[in-house]
């Protein structure tokens, strides 16, 4: 943010400067102000943001006088890289600040300075600069313990968390809501959500009153994992603790009913974020647009038909887009990108490609996933010319193709039989730095099953161990469907059971592949009691899952994979 020299005169002399005064956990802005930066720190700025060599930055930082006025300039700075969240040269200049200038450092260094390794998961640096701090008799703040232990948290040092916590009470600290809320963004970036549950859970029990930011984070951890029930349940916590919801709550929560499908649900939280006073903004419309975009199918309406309403789901998601320019609020790049999944999930692949198209039109770069959404709605058309061309696009970018992108383009050549093609591709995919993740092995087992190029595809499953992928329950699907196509009700029997075995836990793809090889009305009805008494032990999961009320545990899965081709088991007879 640039300002004149006589409005950066006014800061400083006016309570500008920012020496001792901390800042806001997680804001990053200090004190709810933006850095102001004189002309001299806009130069140091654009110097240390060119500059990779921290030699040459130290050497150049060394020819300034040590002033008052330069000490604020680089804490300004380093804060304004923070918002950018470019931690190479912030660890440059406080770095400096600590073993070359002449300059006293205060907490707001040091925790700068903890903050950027623990982004860059050096937790071992970071420990090293909390220790420095208490050597130079600096007295840490809640933010310090709470910086210090995000960096151990991310690096899935549990232990060393509680270490944290346990000397905060020693010193008469006891965590408040800064630090556990830290924690639990540590976990949830490293996935843990069963134990942020257990965080949560424990910071109520140690009659610290969650925040905002606490709840907002429990309602996109349950969101996350598909459990809308449970995000609301912890909405309406809020109301009875009387616990404003933010615009970002809301937000979340209607994240949390798209995932699921809940179109109406969606639309009523988003009506009460306006009567709470908040004007939506592009997040709001975009969470909004998921839920259509989620519940997206095939329609075979005529269009003007389909314009008209919402009920088509992907022009549910067209309507709130054309909602969101008529009330000036222009669409970011995640807002075309819906529209081009949602009209890709529907078939309506020219309808996709227009977004795509108008994407570039408004002055924006498409992303990797732009391209891979408009990639996957012609996979599954099976249209290879058009696959191909966005491929080529994709290079002449600058975008290297990841697995995702590689993965459409082996269900592409597969749906139309082209198996040369995609042999080629999985050869490319070995030959490079990417890996093949299971959906990659999903999409060949599944497509030279249902070729019947049986041996092919027990080869690849063989393969998986080798790979270190572990098959999930599409994998045992799709084997079993294979075999289930030429009805060998006894293979697809053995390949169930070493898929209970193998701790793989069917679903309601699988109990329909083995009712599909099944031949006599006693192999059906054998059938139907497996599947029975895995219903019943489900509910009995489920319940005791509702007892303990902690969500499944989010994985790592790609965010598109689970509208991959490999999920769509077409059975025969």
């Amino acid at each position: 943010m640039a300002l004149c020299p006589g409005a950066a005169y006014w800061f400083r002399n006016h309570g500008g400067s920012l020496r001792g005064r901390g800042w806001k956990y997680g804001s990053g802005f200090v004190d709810g102000v933006f850095p102001v930066l004189s002309p001299m720190a806009q130069q140091i700025l654009k110097f240390v943001q060119r500059e990779s060599d921290a030699a040459k930055i130290w050497a150049s930082l060394d020819t300034l006088p040590p002033t008052h006025n330069l000490w604020d300039d680089l804490i300004s700075i380093s804060v304004q890289l923070r918002l950018n969240k470019h931690w190479d040269p912030i660890i440059s200049v406080c770095e400096w600040i600590l073993y070359k200038s002449s300059f006293h450092p205060d907490v707001l260094c040091y925790n700068l300075l903890i903050d950027a390794y623990g982004q860059k998961l050096q937790h071992k640096k970071a420990e090293s600069v909390y220790l420095q701090l208490l050597e130079a008799h600096c007295i840490p703040t809640e933010d310090t313990y709470a910086l210090l232990l995000r960096a151990y948290c991310t690096c899935g040092l549990l232990e060393k968390c509680e270490a944290v916590l346990t000397e905060m009470r020693k010193n008469g600290t006891p965590p408040g809501a800064v630090v556990y809320n830290a924690y639990m963004d540590g976990l949830l970036k490293g996935r843990n959500t069963v134990k942020a549950v257990e965080i949560f859970r424990r910071m109520k029990s140690d009659r610290c009153r969650p925040s905002t930011d606490t709840y907002t984070m429990m309602i996109n951890l349950y969101g996350k994992a598909n459990q809308s029930a449970n995000a609301l349940k912890v909405f309406d916590e809020m109301k009875t603790e009387k616990c404003k919801q933010n615009i970002c709550t809301y937000t979340a929560l209607i994240n949390a009913f798209a995932r699921d499908g809940l179109c109406e649900k969606a639309e009523e939280i988003f009506e009460e974020l306006q009567e709470a006073g908040h004007e939506p903004d592009v997040y709001a419309y975009n969470a909004l647009m998921e839920a259509y975009r989620v519940n997206g199918h095939a329609v075979s309406e005529p269009m003007s038909f389909r314009y008209k309403s919402r009920a088509g789901f992907p022009f549910g998601s067209y309507e709130i887009f054309t909602l969101m320019q008529h009330m000036g609020c222009e669409p970011d790049t995640a807002s075309y990108n819906i529209m081009v999944d949602a009209f890709g999930r529907a078939g309506l692949h020219e309808e996709a490609a227009a977004v795509f198209e108008e994407l570039k039109q408004q002055g924006m770069t498409p992303t990797m996933k732009s391209h891979m959404l408009l990639l996957s709605a012609y996979s599954k058309a099976g249209n290879i010319p058009k696959c191909e061309f966005i491929m080529n696009q994709m290079h002449k970018s600058g975008l290297k193709p990841d697995t995702f992108a590689l993965n459409s383009m082996l269900n592409a050549y597969g749906r139309v039989g082209r198996f040369e093609k995609m042999e080629e591709v999985l050869t490319a995919m070995e030959n490079s730095r990417l890996e093949g993740d299971i959906s990659t092995y999903n999409i060949l087992i599944n497509i030279y099953g249902r070729a019947g190029f049986l041996s092919r595809m027990e080869e690849l499953f063989q393969s998986l161990a080798n790979r270190r992928l572990k098959a999930d329950v599409v994998t045992w699907t799709s084997k079993m469907s294979a075999y289930a196509r030429k009805k060998q009700y006894k293979k697809c029997l053995e390949i169930f059971e070493e898929m209970i075995d193998a701790g793989c836990y069917p679903d309601g793809g699988t109990a329909k592949v083995l009712l599909a090889s099944c031949t006599t009305d006693e192999q059906i009805e054998q059938v139907t009691t497996v599947i029975r008494s895995i219903h019943k032990e489900a509910r009995n999961n489920k319940t005791q899952d509702e007892r303990s009320k902690a969500p499944f545990q989010v994985g790592s899965i790609h965010p598109l994979s689970l509208e991959s081709p490999e999920c769509e088991l077409e059975l025969e007879g």
